[in-house]
């Protein structure tokens, strides 16, 4: 994995950079779609390179190891072979999905033990497991395995959680650099920094994760219900720690105000499934606000969904079609709005990208921020 710094904003923190990995590079700051089970929901892998322009894509360690199981994606070749995407792919540790899984799951020092949510079979995840099926899934970014600490959360288990997932964080390093990847590439592996929403433990993860050198690193911890004034003091703290030269990834963020607010703060990566689930629901991301199709006021409006964007499928349907379809309950209705919302997302970080390589981010993003968070 190489990580080159292409450009810095002069008003703000933000850069912009390339990525490259043994599927592909990747441009900063980019957005992640979503692939929780191998495939984002209601979007072909084609119309992932197309439309939406997408440049890496996520799995997740939890539910591909549960369904459709190891032995399948081997003998696929690994995740690109199961799933036919040729890009790079990140896979989370599943993590966030212990933390989910709050009613049937214990953590101890081992590992988390937890029940399926598919028919309550048990199971254990310890650091070195993890890394072992993050091998046999065969992902270009690996996470080490952590423990999400809910909000709010009192000091006590803030610290004493972040200090399990520092001493988990030693044992994924010593499992992973003890195996070799199972396909013909290089696999890198991201610690994640936590320590909820407390300074002085955001401050000691920083520098402790940083310490141990890796490819990248990731913010975790986030987005799980703290004020978004807090996400962001976080994300500046620990960006500020983490080596410059090393990619930042910002996990399960966000919206596309927290996505920009984030970029001027440092952040390189970022995922979210809020376009997809939302765009399901009738939500729509746009270049001029935020839409619920399913208003009364769009049913005669024959515009296109987003003359702001330039893929087909934003600039094809109008707003009365997609709205008839979403109410009638039509799943080409859920595929079109969520390739359009992807899109969306895709080119809010290409233009965010164009603007830092021009020095002018910081002034196109106040004025942005305002324009992509204003309910039309």
């Amino acid at each position: 994995m190489r990580f080159d710094l292409v450009a810095n904003d002069t008003g703000s923190k933000a850069r912009a950079g390339l990525l490259e990995t043994a599927h592909g590079k990747i441009e900063t700051p980019i957005f992640m779609p979503v692939g929780t089970a191998g495939t984002v929901k209601a979007v072909h892998q084609r119309e992932l390179k197309n439309d939406i322009e997408a440049q890496i894509i996520l799995g997740n360690t939890y539910h591909l190891y549960l369904r459709p199981g190891l032995d399948l994606i081997q003998k696929a070749g690994g995740i690109h072979g199961f799933n036919g995407w040729k890009g790079p792919v990140l896979t989370d540790s599943g993590g966030y999905q212990v933390y989910s899984l709050a009613g049937v799951r214990k953590i101890k020092e081992e590992g988390v033990k937890f029940q399926s949510h598919i028919d309550g079979s048990r199971h254990l995840f310890t650091p070195e497991s993890v890394m072992d099926i993050q091998r046999t899934i065969g992902a270009d970014i690996v996470m080490a395995f952590d423990e999400c600490t809910p909000y709010p959360c009192e000091y006590k288990y803030a610290k004493n959680s972040m200090e399990m997932t520092h001493r988990w964080l030693k044992r994924c390093c010593e499992r992973f650099d003890a195996t070799d990847p199972i396909y013909d590439y290089e696999q890198h592996l991201f610690p994640i920094v936590q320590g909820s929403t407390y300074k002085d433990l955001r401050t000691k993860s920083a520098e402790t994760i940083a310490s141990f050198n890796r490819s990248g690193n990731a913010i975790g911890g986030l987005s799980v219900g703290e004020p978004a004034e807090d996400m962001y003091a976080m994300t500046e703290l620990v960006c500020d720690i983490l080596p410059t030269e090393k990619p930042r990834y910002l996990m399960g963020v966000g919206t596309p105000e927290n996505i920009l607010e984030c970029i001027a703060l440092g952040v390189d990566m970022f995922d979210c499934v809020m376009p997809t689930r939302n765009a399901r629901n009738g939500m729509l991301f746009t270049t001029e606000g935020i839409i619920n199709i399913r208003n009364e006021k769009w049913k005669d409006d024959l515009s296109c969904i987003d003359s702001g964007l330039e893929n087909e499928i934003s600039t094809f349907y109008s707003k009365a079609y997609l709205r008839h379809l979403i109410t009638s309950k039509e799943m080409l209705g859920a595929q079109i709005a969520s390739i359009h919302n992807l899109a969306f997302y895709l080119w809010l970080v290409k233009e965010a990208r164009l603007q830092i390589i021009a020095g002018t981010f910081d002034r196109w993003k106040k004025h942005m921020v305002k324009k992509v968070s204003q309910r039309l």
